[in-house]
């Protein structure tokens, strides 16, 4: 299969994989969806990678714990978030992290056209102050994304400080206990509902296993500036995720905005590397 296909398929499942977490807000919660999420993606990551905690040293232990930390809380901010603004657009907001760090590992002046340009996107997706949108949505995604941004730089450590995918698996099971507290507050007994498992195993599957699997297969074989311009088109999926199995609509002035953040995204990450997403 060709490299871009990957990525587009990879970037399908994440989105389509949110859509169906957001269903699943009424029956648990959004804390609930984000534990059951986290849990089994650490699940599936502890029994790909078997990674053992002894004979780390305490500064993999201390990395280890803050990227958990920084897991669980872009994980339920951004879910957050989708509880309140349409799919696309808190995507939207949330690739602001992303793109900060893409034009923060450049060094050219045409970056200053892309933060222009993803600017007005955002100025108009807000309406310029006067749209509807949920401002606590609006934070909590903006929130999202400068979690998202921590995640791509500690990804980078902790891809250095350990082999294969052992850091990663490990943060996860460290997210999985931070969000113990809220998933169990919010969801109670509804967690344990046969119907609630399956669909959150398959929240996992979709948003985690399956495009970290493609993604790290793809960036094996394609540029890392085209890996990264074409992971900008989420904002985009994210839309059409939200309309086609969420029934969110969105008028012709938020379809421009997203567009212009989308080609923002694109300049800016054409020559920087775009880490693939959390598990």
């Amino acid at each position: 299969m060709p490299p871009t296909v990957l990525v587009l398929s990879a970037i399908a499942s994440v989105q389509f994989g949110a859509a169906v977490a957001k269903g699943l807000f009424d029956e648990v919660g959004v804390g609930g969806t984000v534990f059951l999420r986290v849990i089994f993606a650490a699940v599936v990551l502890m029994a790909l990678w078997r990674p053992r905690w002894g004979g780390r040293s305490r500064e993999q232990l201390l990395l280890v714990a803050s990227f958990g930390l920084v897991l669980a809380a872009m994980n339920l901010c951004f879910y957050a978030s989708l509880d309140r603004i349409p799919l696309g657009v808190a995507v939207t907001f949330e690739f602001v992290g992303p793109l900060g760090v893409a034009v923060a590992g450049s060094r050219t002046a045409l970056d200053l056209v892309w933060v222009a340009l993803a600017a007005l996107g955002i100025l108009l997706l807000s309406d310029f102050g006067t749209s509807d949108l949920d401002a606590l949505g609006v934070v909590l995604a903006f929130t999202a994304g400068g979690l998202w941004a921590a995640y791509i730089l500690l990804s980078a450590r902790v891809g250095r400080a350990f082999e294969r995918g052992d850091g990663l698996a490990l943060a996860m099971v460290v997210g999985s206990v931070v969000l113990v507290p809220v998933g169990v507050a919010d969801g109670g007994a509804d967690l344990l509902i046969p119907w609630v498992l399956v669909a959150a195993a398959a929240v996992a599957i979709l948003s985690s296993a399956i495009p970290y699997a493609l993604e790290m297969e793809a960036l094996r074989r394609m540029p890392t500036g085209v890996f990264g311009v074409m992971m900008s088109l989420e904002p985009a999926v994210a839309a059409l995720a939200g309309f086609v199995l969420l029934g969110e609509e969105l008028a012709s002035q938020e379809l421009v905005a997203i567009g212009f953040v989308v080609a923002a995204s694109a300049g800016a990450s054409r020559e920087t590397r775009v880490a693939p997403r959390d598990a």
